[in-house]
């Protein structure tokens, strides 16, 4: 009686180990494969700028836009929340805002047509940038978007462009 059960408490031992490899191995696998997807998301994010507009785009930032959305892009905290003369304060335009959910071409409009139109109190700058230095500076904030941020605007401006 003793002997047998020995045998079943070495049989049930064995029989925990083994799933527990099994559940450890299958953790494993799925950990491997977790972490594959994000890697090649990142390695395949195209952007539309090149470093030259980035570069030129970081000095426009700093004389026309630093002073209300931070030298860093970080804008205002409590963003989302009018102030007391009933105006959106300037959002962040580092990836951490609502920025990235607007195609190019409303950004460009943003930029030149100010945000008064839509709730804020940022002045309009066509009369100050050429089209080119608006393009630099947008350049110079998306490159502080996280690559998910900027993919999945980069999809929100392909469709904005089709018809």
């Amino acid at each position: 009686m003793k002997i047998f059960i020995s045998i079943l408490g070495i049989v049930s031992l064995l029989t925990i180990a083994s799933c527990s490899e099994q559940n450890q191995s299958d953790n494993k696998v799925t950990a491997v494969k977790t972490e594959e997807k994000p890697s090649l998301v990142a390695t395949s994010v195209v952007r539309w700028y090149s470093a030259e507009q980035v570069a030129r785009g970081k000095p426009l930032f700093q004389q026309y836009c630093a002073e209300c959305h931070k030298a860093d892009a970080s804008g205002s905290p409590d963003w989302k929340k009018t102030n007391a003369e009933g105006k959106l304060p300037p959002p962040p335009l580092n990836g951490s805002a609502h920025a990235w959910h607007h195609p190019l071409a409303m950004l460009t409009r943003i930029v030149k047509n100010g945000g008064i139109p839509m709730g804020g109190s940022m002045p309009s700058f066509k009369e100050k940038l050429t089209e080119q230095q608006i393009n630099d500076i947008l350049a110079w904030v998306q490159s502080h978007w996280p690559d998910k941020q900027y993919t999945t605007w980069s999809q929100i401006d392909q469709r904005s462009q089709k018809p």
